[in-house]
């Protein structure tokens, strides 16, 4: 990745101008970032009237279903990044040439994963080492949720663009109607209220397939006006430019490498937890749900400042991208308070919402301090990711995924559960290692500078 020596340009703006610009920016991606984080966790929620085994269900298939997603969602990163410098830039072709070609790929490598998936279903949770009833479950949940993945990834394409430009209120809006319609049909489908068929596991992912389709319709909407910095009909040639190809590639490569790391990462982490038994797998995917509590007010600040900081950097103005991550973590040591009160002192009621399984419960109180110490850190984590990746600094992203999630994770999750005797508690232990890691590593990186002469 080219490097070279920056003029340094002092922003004219205000403090308080500053602070409005992030907020407009950081709470509709922090509430996207929930609504999204939500999906999976009301599906959880809901289906727990149906007993352990339908939570498991549910948890067996998040990790095969995000290594489908994984080339998505690093293709999105990158997407995100150049947008955002070519935002800065002004360079309105530059940025419809990668929103229109963009939607090409997404669409081909979709319906190649899509078949994979459903033809496979039962293999690919099979692999996970759930019984024969939850496998069985998951299997059914997974063919219908993959089957219906085009809506998903053409939505979270579509929003990447626009988060690149700093809109996230229609990602916002996409993700809000999308699981509104979601909680409605998880209601009328899972156990069959108002006249409506009971389908259990498979009502949960029917409705969530259909709620997709309604937050991609009001996303492809949004790129079809013709005055807005994003066309999707505008007139670009079919092809990515060289430049394009080559920012990229930079930025995409290195996603793919962080998305590879962390998805080994979490598949090793619930592999172990998996052979623990149902009740004790339950818990943990509840306490995964939980947790999205905090992962999404990281996630969408992480959004925001990619966002922010691309686009400052396209502008070469380093003073206002650092302001701009400055402002965000303010914002992010009102959050981390917050959710570490939540999971403190409330953790215990947070898993009745999904079960009053004594055994489950057991492990709520340990699992929800986990938490609470884990957002202490896991928030500021991400602020820093998102303005390396914002500046192009990506491949370091991707290393700490491989030291972090990849190796310390894996390593200290299994050591802790099965050598230690530990179990549970000893899984959860080595989750907090892993974040407590990439803290440090990212805020070292973060200090040193170097993001701020990086090219793209």
């Amino acid at each position: 990745m080219e490097e070279k020596p920056k003029e340094i340009k002092k922003t004219q703006l205000t403090d308080e101008k500053i602070k409005s610009n992030t907020m407009a920016v950081v709470w509709p991606a922090v509430a996207e970032s929930l609504f999204v984080g939500l999906v999976g966790m009301i599906d959880t929620m809901m289906v727990g009237n149906l007993g352990p085994a339908a939570i498991a269900a549910v948890g067996l298939t998040a990790q095969p279903k995000f290594i489908g997603l994984a080339i998505f969602m690093s293709f999105n990163s990158a997407v995100a990044s150049v947008v955002a410098r070519r935002y800065g830039e002004r360079s309105r072709d530059d940025a419809n040439n990668i929103l229109v070609n963009g939607m090409v790929l997404v669409c081909i490598l979709t319906a190649i994963i899509s078949f994979l998936y459903v033809k496979f279903s039962y293999g690919i949770v099979k692999f996970m080492q759930g019984d024969e009833i939850t496998t069985a479950l998951a299997s059914d949940y997974l063919k219908i949720i993959m089957g219906g993945l085009i809506f998903s990834t053409g939505t979270f394409f579509i929003n990447a663009c626009q988060r690149g430009i700093g809109n996230t209120k229609i990602t916002f809006k996409t993700n809000l109607v999308s699981n509104v319609i979601n909680v409605i049909l998880n209601y009328l489908l899972i156990e069959g209220h108002l006249g409506f068929p009971r389908l259990e596991i498979k009502g949960a992912a029917i409705a969530t397939v259909i709620g997709s389709a309604a937050g991609f319709v009001m996303a492809l909407c949004s790129v079809l006006k013709k005055g807005g910095f994003l066309y999707l009909f505008t007139h670009v040639k079919i092809g990515f430019y060289p430049k394009t190809v080559s920012s990229l590639s930079k930025v995409g490569t290195s996603a793919l490498a962080e998305q590879a790391c962390m998805r080994f990462g979490f598949l090793i982490f619930t592999l172990t937890v998996s052979s623990l038994g149902t009740n004790s797998f339950a818990a943990n995917q509840i306490g995964m749900n939980i947790s999205m509590i905090s992962f999404s007010f990281g996630d969408g600040m992480s959004s925001a400042v990619l966002a922010l900081v691309g686009r400052s950097m396209g502008e070469k103005d380093v003073d206002l991208a650092k302001k701009y991550i400055k402002c965000c973590l303010k914002i992010g040591r009102t959050a981390t308070i917050f959710t570490s009160i939540i999971f403190f002192f409330f953790g215990r009621q947070l898993f009745l919402m999904f079960t009053d399984e004594p055994e489950v419960l057991s492990y709520a109180v340990f699992i929800s301090a986990v938490l609470g110490l884990t957002t202490i850190l896991q928030i500021p984590a991400m602020v820093f990711a998102g303005a390396l990746r914002g500046a192009g600094d990506a491949m370091f992203i991707a290393v700490t995924s491989l030291v972090c999630i990849g190796l310390i994770r894996s390593f200290f999750s299994w050591f802790l559960t099965y050598p230690m005797g530990l179990g549970l508690y000893g899984a959860w232990m080595g989750f907090f290692t892993d974040q407590a890691m990439r803290f440090v590593l990212n805020y070292t990186r973060f200090r040193k500078g170097r993001w701020e002469r990086i090219s793209l």
